[in-house]
């Protein structure tokens, strides 16, 4: 194999590492995530109620990414209360996050994308 071909799989992998830690960015880790479930942590679905319809963790409700300035403080008032928010893939939350933080919600953690909200909040394995 070639010195070219070896540089090309080199930047491969550090492009595939650097997409994997943006989309890790800013998550909540398991162990705390864990622990917010066990206290009763409000967790949001912020998928569109298509995607939503499709299939949910049990205990989420579904409030879409570009809604949810609207949709929360109508069933959360305490801005305290720690929430949960998760997606397809992690970004569509972390935005929630920002935009719930923007607000006043000072408890607000990135879940990341369902699969992993569904490992977390089921604590278990797909």
């Amino acid at each position: 194999m070639s010195a070219m071909n070896w540089v090309f799989y080199f930047v491969v992998l550090i492009g595939v590492v650097a997409i994997m830690r943006m989309r890790r960015s800013g998550q909540v880790a398991k162990k705390d995530a864990e622990e917010f479930v066990r206290n009763g942590a409000l967790i949001v679905d912020v998928r569109s109620p298509q995607e939503y319809s499709r299939g949910h963790l049990s205990q989420a409700f579904n409030m879409p990414v570009d809604q949810i300035e609207m949709l929360l403080p109508n069933k959360v008032k305490d801005k305290d209360r720690v929430i949960l928010v998760h997606c397809q893939s992690g970004l569509r939350s972390k935005k929630a996050k920002d935009r719930l933080n923007r607000i006043g919600y000072s408890q607000v953690f990135n879940l990341g994308s369902y699969e992993r909200a569904f490992k977390i909040v089921s604590g278990r394995n797909l």
